[in-house]
């Protein structure tokens, strides 16, 4: 189990019954949605969670999603109805004036003074497309349909390649910061990212509430695509949002979108979430399509951390069955990255940390080792390993619960806690290893640790040693 498994809580597995069994079917990360919900019904949930990770011994993160500055239309009188080259208006405020088309209410000021002619515009999560014939001199927009589709209220509108600048923490969304982090998840999503300045805002708000928890950075705008490696500089985490981001560029380009934004991600060495309609048909089947089990073990083969489900766990009525059917997909792939060789992805040369990881991959591979076990104390060379994709398991040590939490997006690593007593961080790994019963007497593990002079603070990775049990 490397490939790392996100569930999205919703009323189909939210009793602490289905949650137990989606952790024993292989979910690390719980996801709360908070586009639909808020702290005080999340309580409970996340109550329930922590009973869990101290009954079954595993670590299990909470991951806030928050909702983000989604743009929508208002609210229709009725569906309308499009066929393709049928016209509508709209606008903020038609009055009794062009009542011969459709009216769409639409009040977002930015958006509207962006907004020319020749632009495309998409609705409904991207089913019906309109081209901006005309703007009209009071304001409002002749609109012309691409295609026959539905529109109903508060539908989503995007602008496909317009670059309006709008910022992803709404006043809501900082107010659901502030009550995620009292209620305490161990990670933010941070929704409509396009620039680093996005998330140092987010991250200043965390700080100010004396935590300090990871943040994933939401690509579900082309603009944040191009700017990506500005933000891989300050996200801990990179989520490949499909949904959005498939309306944003064409649909043929996504998948060549998502193994570049992947690869980069492993060079950065951040863990990187795919997500979006990976099991969709599982909502209501107890199986996946063909496609669907593809495109799950493309994920994995490109070098993805994490897959996420989103409607097939919330409201599905199979939650479970998909979980363990990704479970089944993930463990496939991965014998297959094993079976043609895994790639240690070789570092930047001038990071001494990162390289002293690569090597420890290496090494692992040439003298048979059973695992490697890394200690941490901030989670980064548990990071540096799982981007080089070892073929042994990584055990992460720490005696830090909220790095704990932070290395279950990191693919192959298995977060350990263990005791501070023994200040040595040599000494701490190889206890574990000597307790340990997945390691038999013989066995070779590889061990990397950043082991300080005495009297001083370690300064990441110097050590890499085999140590036989």
């Amino acid at each position: 189990m490397k490939t790392k498994i996100i569930a999205t809580v919703g009323p189909a597995c939210d009793s602490p019954e289905k949650m137990k069994e989606l952790i024993n079917s292989g979910v690390s990360i719980f996801r709360l949605n908070f586009s639909h919900g808020d702290s005080r019904q999340f309580k409970d949930i996340v109550d329930n969670i922590r009973a869990l990770e101290t009954e079954l011994q595993i670590p299990v993160t909470v991951l806030q999603d928050l909702a983000g500055p989604k743009i929508r239309i208002g609210d229709l009188a009725a569906p309308l109805t499009f066929q393709a080259g049928d016209t509508a208006i709209l606008g903020a405020d038609c009055g009794d004036r062009h009542m011969e088309r459709p009216f769409i209410p639409f009040t977002d000021e930015k958006i509207l003074e962006n907004m020319e002619e020749g632009d495309r515009l998409v609705l409904a999560d991207g089913t019906l497309q309109l081209l901006v014939l005309e703007k009209l001199p009071d304001g409002l927009f002749v609109l012309q349909a691409q295609n026959s589709g539905i529109v109903t209220s508060r539908k989503g509108l995007a602008l496909p390649g317009k670059s309006v600048r709008v910022p992803a923490l709404t006043d809501k969304d900082k107010q659901d910061l502030r009550a995620g982090l009292s209620l305490g998840v161990d990670a933010v999503a941070l929704s409509y990212v396009q620039t680093p300045e996005d998330i140092l805002e987010a991250r200043e708000i965390i700080l100010s509430r004396g935590k300090n928890v990871p943040i994933v950075a939401k690509l579900e705008r082309q603009n944040a695509v191009d700017r990506l490696e500005d933000i891989l500089r300050v996200a801990d985490v990179i989520m490949v949002a499909r949904g959005d981001l498939g309306i944003e560029c064409p649909l043929p380009a996504l998948p060549g979108m998502q193994k570049r934004i992947i690869r980069a991600c492993n060079r950065a060495c951040k863990p990187v979430i795919v997500a979006t309609q990976m099991l969709l048909s599982m909502v209501n089947s107890p199986a996946p399509t063909r496609a669907e089990t593809t495109d799950v073990a493309n994920a994995v083969l490109d070098g993805a951390d994490c897959v996420m489900l989103s409607e097939e766990t919330a409201m599905g009525s199979f939650p479970v069955e998909t979980v363990r059917f990704m479970r089944w997909i993930t463990g496939e792939a991965e014998k297959l990255l094993e079976e043609h060789g895994l790639r240690h992805n070789l570092p930047e040369l001038d990071n001494a940390s990162e390289f002293l990881s690569y090597s420890a991959c290496l090494l692992a591979d040439k003298t048979d080792s059973v695992g490697i076990a890394a200690h941490s104390m901030s989670g980064a060379s548990g990071r540096s390993l799982s981007a080089r994709k070892p073929r042994q398991p990584v055990y992460a040590i720490t005696p830090k619960q909220s790095v704990l939490r932070h290395l279950n997006f990191s693919w192959g690593v298995v977060p350990v806690l263990v005791s501070d007593a023994l200040k040595g961080h040599l000494e701490r790994t190889e206890k574990f290893i000597d307790d340990f019963d997945g390691f038999k007497k013989g066995d070779n593990i590889v061990i990397t640790a950043g082991q300080p002079h005495p009297g001083e603070e370690a300064l990441g990775t110097n050590l890499v040693k085999i140590y036989r049990k």
